[in-house]
């Protein structure tokens, strides 16, 4: 009798355990073998509802395509080898080899195709089968594919879950946020490992079925197990971050505007005397006077000099007078100062790259005399070229970047190639993470760990250099649902820093309503950054009431609760950095047993213990909540009154109100929520006097050391 060495009984084991797939036998099998290639996944993690009735899962449908546009199914012989062995090669009619390989980690799976020759593949392709009632969610933040403004559309039903919809993986402009990566409601999740374009449709074409085709030579792709959704998330989170810890004063509000006009009066006719641009002092002023909280002050474009206000990151000085001292004066009040950037160059840096071939190459909007060279960040010295220029902003103290436009005009297709090889296609995706990280090196370099990042733009490997907002969202109702869902998608996607412009940016009415609604969502986000847009504040909106007492209260109610919440917030983030669990939690991943969890997409927890459901729609006063199980919830408004989870009950909230609700026996409070309402109005209804709060920054800036 031959003994077994152990090596070989550990290889044995790793086969078995590796694959325990295609178990198909008599009509099964003979099935499948008509069908073409077919893996099938046991774990005992899975949920049981399949076909099979059983804890696996089934792949099939396992193609590539060349660029010829043929296309060539897999052999049935493929994966009966690969059963046995783990891998499995197989001759293709086109005559290349083409190998198949799955890999046992743990409760997770890592599937790899490859073929030899492959310089003419375009595609691969395979299918996972899809339960009639399976729930699938994350890859974007925005709703649905397409157009963005068709995620904000009146009338749209489609929420977090996915199925019916195919979703095209290139980065579109302006609700930028992807990831290759979605979860199932039977308890696994899908993770592709390609910086390269892709296709996902779940049931969409064939309710039995979500397909996935991407690009690429080869295609490499993590499945997870488990019961828990958590787990999922958690799991993918830290393989493609960890997530970045950023700074604590992050978690403070923000305040920006779009555009920054130096002006001759405060809007309310009070001169402008003091030393710096009239419309910062006036913001930072009049928030003082309310006694609203500002950790970030957020400059956009234009900031600069030129045709676009960005010329050589060089400050303007007739728009920006004064700017060194400015950040100054924010410092010692605790306000860090942020600037708008975008990864192109401009005036005589503009002419330098060209000349030196800094740029890429067929970018979509081509370069206008010196206007719009976008930087080939796969060039060491056009990116070092294009940090030196942010070095500039840099040492004038500004603690962090608001990064722009990296999926804007990026070229996504012919011949051409950057730099360091890619092909235009490949480096399309990858071309807003080059554009952080160049970012994220230089102000590293000068700031250590203190500054900020947050871009519009985000694919997997972003998530370790910053945070990030939700793009040029419509300030609608709609707008405001749209964001709801999209905070709980980068969640789901491992992006749990994230914020979006309040009251909107595209089609922003202002709307009294709207706006309140907004504010109180934001402030149950990580980054609450308030505008508005047009470039006013709530005391001079271009309708009536121009001056909004009601706006300026919620504002202050949510800032300050949104402040009172940094260190809970900044906790959550460190867990989310160390865990991979996000900050926003969608119910399913606290409750995912219950079927309201699944369905409530309104309702997400805070962290651990804060219950929040924001009221989207104009007009509705009762909102349906549902309370996961597990624990009891302290309504936060009405602290005398605690729920039994596992239940949805009707709360009813004004305007100013947004349900709230704490986990019973956590150490948290919020305060008399009613009681700073009021007293929020009071304050608001009282005029700030802004030439006697000039006077202060004037004398201020007397004792400054020039």
């Amino acid at each position: 009798m031959k003994l077994i060495s152990t090596e070989e009984m550990m290889m044995m084991t790793k086969v078995y355990a590796l694959l325990l797939l295609a178990f198909v036998c008599g009509e099964a099998r003979s099935q499948i073998e008509r069908s073409g290639a077919a893996l099938v996944l046991r774990s005992d993690q899975l949920d049981a509802r399949s076909e099979r009735k059983d804890r696996s899962l089934l792949l099939d449908g396992f193609f590539y395509e060349t660029k010829g546009g043929e296309r060539f199914p897999l052999p049935a012989e493929l994966t009966a080898r690969a059963r046995d062995r783990g891998a499995s090669e197989a001759k293709m009619p086109d005559g290349r080899a083409v190998r198949l390989s799955v890999e046992r980690e743990g409760d997770d799976f890592l599937l790899r195709m490859s073929a030899a020759p492959a310089s003419d593949i375009a595609k691969w392709g395979l299918s996972i089968e899809a339960a009639p009632d399976e729930y699938y969610t994350g890859l974007m933040e925005r709703v649905v594919d397409g157009p963005q403004a068709a995620s904000w559309a009146p009338g749209l039903r489609a929420a977090m879950d996915l199925r019916g919809q195919q979703v095209e993986m290139i980065l579109k402009p302006t609700t930028s946020v992807y990831a290759p990566f979605y979860l199932s409601s039977r308890g696994y999740a899908v993770f592709v490992r390609s910086e390269w374009p892709g296709r996902f449709d779940f049931a969409a074409s064939d309710p039995r079925r979500v397909r996935i085709e991407f690009e690429g030579p080869a295609l490499e792709l993590k499945i997870y197990t488990a019961r828990d959704p958590a787990r999922l998330v958690r799991a993918h989170a830290l393989e493609a971050g960890p997530p970045i810890l950023p700074p604590r004063w992050i978690y403070a509000p923000w305040r920006w505007r779009d555009e920054h006009t130096h002006r001759a009066t405060y809007y309310d006719g009070t001169p402008v005397t003091g030393p710096f641009n009239s419309e910062v002092m006036e913001d930072i002023l009049m928030m003082k006077a309310f006694g609203i909280p500002c950790g970030v002050y957020w400059i956009d474009r234009p900031w600069g000099t030129g045709l676009w206000g960005y010329d050589d990151f060089e400050i303007d000085p007739k728009r920006l007078p004064n700017f060194a001292a400015m950040v100054r004066w924010l410092n010692e009040q605790g306000i860090r100062t942020v600037l708008w950037i975008g990864p192109f160059f401009q005036g005589k840096m503009a002419e330098e790259a060209l000349a030196k071939g800094y740029n890429l190459p067929d970018q979509k909007r081509p370069p206008n005399g010196n206007n719009y060279p976008l930087v080939d960040f796969t060039n060491p010295q056009a990116k070092a070229f294009w940090q030196s220029g942010v070095e500039k902003l840099l040492r004038l103290g500004v603690a962090g970047f608001k990064l722009d436009r990296g999926e804007e005009d990026i070229p996504d297709d012919g011949p051409s190639r950057v730099f360091d090889g890619r092909s235009i296609r490949q480096n399309r995706n990858i071309y807003p993470v080059l554009y952080l990280k160049a970012t994220y090196d230089v102000a590293r370099t000068h700031r250590g760990d203190d500054f900020i990042l947050m871009p519009r733009a985000a694919y997997t490997g972003s998530s370790p250099y910053g945070v990030f907002w939700g793009g040029d969202i419509g300030g609608t109702q709609e707008g405001l649902r749209a964001s709801i869902i999209a905070v709980q998608r980068a969640a789901v996607m491992g992006y749990p820093n994230w914020g979006s412009d309040t009251c909107g940016y595209n089609q922003q009415l202002l709307e009294q309503e709207v706006c309140g609604r907004w504010l109180a969502f934001s402030a149950f986000t990580p980054i609450m950054e308030v505008g508005p847009t047009r470039n006013v504040g709530f005391w001079n909106l271009p309708r009536q009431p121009s001056y909004d007492t009601t706006l300026i209260a919620i504002w202050r109610l949510y800032a300050r609760l949104h402040e009172k919440l940094a260190d809970y917030s900044y906790a959550c983030a460190r867990e989310a950095h160390e865990t991979g669990m996000p900050i926003v939690r969608p119910l399913f991943l606290i409750d995912p047993r219950a079927p309201e969890a699944w369905t409530n997409w309104w309702t997400y927890l805070y962290g651990p213990d804060i219950l929040v459901s924001p009221i989207w729609e104009k007009g509705r006063r009762v909102q349906e909540v549902y309370l996961p199980r597990g624990a009891k919830w302290r309504d936060a408004w009405h602290p005398e009154k605690v729920y039994e989870g596992g239940q949805t009950i009707k709360v009813r909230a004004e305007l100013y109100q947004i349900p709230i609700f704490i986990r019973d026996g956590a150490k948290l409070d919020l305060g008399d929520l009613e009681r700073e309402y009021r007293e929020s109005l009071a304050i608001a209804e009282r005029r700030p006097d802004l030439k006697a709060l000039e006077a202060e920054v004037k004398a201020w800036f007397t004792r400054e050391p020039k």
